[in-house]
């Protein structure tokens, strides 16, 4: 508001400057052109009879280097204390003045200049009187490069000079600057708060990093952020090269175009179908010709900026528009979507659609038969309605977001709080110690896959100096498994002060799971070892145990909870002193490397000899996807314990 007042009062106090001194606008009709570098063009005695009027003069991909010659009378500045020439044009320039060299903005050679397209440029004392003379530019125009199509309207105007005073000229300069700002005033305040959302995005996303909708949204306000800011900085006229300039817009629009429709599909929770990610891919390679033309234009064939200007400028609006399309289709069926998402819809589709009005306007800068350019005239005031418009929708946004967010911590407060508690009950049910039975060395390795898992398995000593075992895997994880598993152990340990029947305490087990699966299963091994080496095992349908890395031979009855009716016979075997018999979970034989070869049943087998923690730390080691537990009990004479 403040620079808007600063520049009504230069408007105010310039002509009253302007009646004092004289100021020479040289208009365009007095200007003739020519294509070429030909440096003897600056001579004042020069035939132009095959020059063409500037007035005619298109900027041109093929002819970036020309002439311009202007003839001016610069009597009424005689008596002026420090007259100079205002150059006001977004090129590339050497400036002479009746064949003297006042001075140059930019390189000539590679066509790179400052945004700060108005400089002035002091007279030296001449010879003399100053009165009828020539300026002559030599210029090298590569401001077509762009994709923004409002820096194009702003940067492709033709050349303005002016002849006066140095410090009125440095005056007028300035009411320039002000105006251009105050065009864009207050689209960039609006900005400014997209780019304070973008900072608050992107703290979310740092406090939860599962949430890439948050990353995208910063990353598309950032993108729409720079390319407004860049748009500001040149109606500015802000002292920064073109190829800094080009640069800031190709990675803002390649970043806005990656990153806003995924946004789309991420808030809803949807993947991105193929043919949005061809179109995305497609939209990103439009940005080619921009990319070539920042790192080689010295070197660009002609024909390159030709097919850039008939092909990907026009292509690249309708890919945009797709883009856009494409937003709406994220949230397709509406009626589909939850109803605590339909609000971020409907403002993520405002987003899309202020979008699509823009590029169709867009659209309408090029040359298209019976439709007028309606950009040149409405561009600057779209500008602002769609800069209020993306504010208000990402303010809403990134209260919805924050709201999800508070939300989504909350329960997972509530999931520790649950998880906590699960292991709080799986360190009641997993033996810490293994218990002393006379005539048995027995050793145990459990290494859950998460913090909480499904396998369980218990040892308990038998009145007539055995040890009955039992191991077991319930599918799941977290506190439902921790709840069967508690269930499962009570049991166990209930029935073992009944019977030591394995077979039975299956049977027992199966009944009290009746119901209680939730679809889900549980397998369930038990060994009653005696302590003159026998062994009767029962199986429901867990992995069978191995003997001098062989498996032991048994009958496979269903998994615990399906069937009311499963019966679950016994195997007796007997064990000789030395010999080592293992129990493992599935998690061992499924445990997987990197390149998908599942451990198997062979490595376990020939690792059964082995310490139980051995084997849990080779399967481990291999690549673990579940609980692992393995259980090994050797018979031994009477006396040897292992705790």
């Amino acid at each position: 508001m403040r620079r808007t007042v600063g520049a009504l009062a230069l408007l105010l106090a310039l002509p009253g400057a302007l009646a004092a001194q004289a100021v020479i606008t040289v208009p365009p009709q007095q200007c003739v052109w020519r294509a070429g570098d030909n440096a003897a063009w600056a001579a004042p005695n020069l035939d132009e009879s095959g020059w063409q009027p500037y007035t005619a003069w298109q900027p041109s991909r093929r002819k970036t280097q020309l002439w311009v010659r202007c003839h001016t009378d610069l009597g009424p500045l005689q008596n002026d204390a420090q007259p100079a020439v205002q150059v006001s044009m977004f090129g590339a320039y050497e400036l002479y003045l009746n064949g003297r060299r006042l001075g140059s903005a930019g390189s000539v050679r590679s066509g790179n200049f400052s945004m700060n397209s108005i400089r002035s440029y002091a007279i030296p004392p001449l010879p003399v009187p100053l009165g009828p003379s020539l300026l002559a530019l030599h210029i090298t125009r590569r401001d077509a490069l762009t994709h923004s199509q409002l820096i194009r309207s702003l940067a492709l105007s033709k050349m303005d000079i002016r002849v006066g005073d140095e410090s009125l000229l440095d005056g007028l300069r300035a009411r320039t600057v002000l105006a251009g700002e105050a065009r864009f005033e207050e689209s960039a305040l609006c900005y400014l708060v997209i780019s304070v959302i973008a900072i608050l995005l992107f703290g979310l996303f740092l406090s939860d990093r599962s949430r890439r909708e948050l990353l995208l949204l910063c990353a598309t306000c950032l993108g729409v952020v720079t390319l407004r800011l860049s748009e500001f900085c040149v109606a500015s006229l802000l002292n920064y090269s073109l190829e800094v300039s080009l640069a800031i817009i190709l990675v803002a629009n390649v970043i806005l175009t990656l990153a806003q429709v995924p946004f789309a599909y991420a808030l809803a929770h949807r993947r991105v179908p193929w043919v949005v990610r061809i179109l995305l891919a497609v939209t990103a390679l439009d940005y080619a010709p921009g990319l070539l033309g920042l790192v080689s234009f010295a070197h660009q064939p002609a024909w390159i900026g030709w097919v850039d200007d008939i092909f990907f400028r026009q292509s690249g609006i309708a890919l945009h528009m797709g883009l856009c399309v494409a937003q709406f289709l994220a949230f397709w069926p509406f009626k589909s979507l939850a109803p605590r998402m339909r609000p971020l819809a409907v403002l993520n589709m405002l987003w899309a659609g202020a979008d699509l009005v823009w590029f169709a306007l867009e659209a309408t800068a090029f040359p298209i038969p019976g439709v007028p350019n309606l950009f040149a005239h409405w561009g600057i005031t779209l500008l602002e309605v769609r800069a209020i418009l993306i504010a208000a929708v990402l303010a809403a946004l990134l209260g919805l977001l924050f709201r999800d967010h508070r939300q989504a911590t909350q329960e997972r407060a509530m999931l520790a709080g649950e998880m906590r508690a699960a292991r709080a009950v799986q360190q009641v049910i997993i033996p810490d110690a293994i218990p002393s039975v006379p005539g048995f060395a027995i050793e145990s390795a459990y290494k859950p896959a998460g913090e909480v898992g499904g396998d369980f398995f218990q040892i308990l000593p038998t009145a007539a100096g055995g040890v009955l075992i039992v191991i077991g895997d319930v599918s799941g994880k977290g506190m439902p498994a921790a709840l069967t598993v508690s269930l499962l152990v009570g049991t166990v340990r209930t029935l073992a002060h009944y019977t030591q029947s394995p077979g039975a305490i299956l049977a027992a087990m199966n009944q009290r799971m009746l119901g209680r699966s939730q679809g889900g299963f549980t397998t369930c091994l038990v060994v009653r070892a005696d302590e003159n080496g026998k062994l009767t095992i029962a199986n429901a349908g867990h992995l069978a145990p191995y003997r001098n890395t062989l498996e032991l031979p048994l009958e496979n009855g269903l998994p615990l909870g399906l069937d009311a009716h499963a019966v679950y016979a016994e195997a007796q075997f007997q064990a000789q002193p030395g010999e080592r018999i293992t129990l493992l979970s599935d998690g061992v034989v499924e445990a997987r490397n990197a390149q998908g070869e599942l451990f198997g049943f062979e490595r376990a087998a020939k690792l059964s000899t082995e310490p139980a923690e051995k084997v849990a730390q080779a399967a481990q080691a291999f690549g673990q996807e579940d609980d692992i537990t393995v259980l090994t009990l050797s018979f031994a004479s009477a006396g040897v314990v292992h705790a």
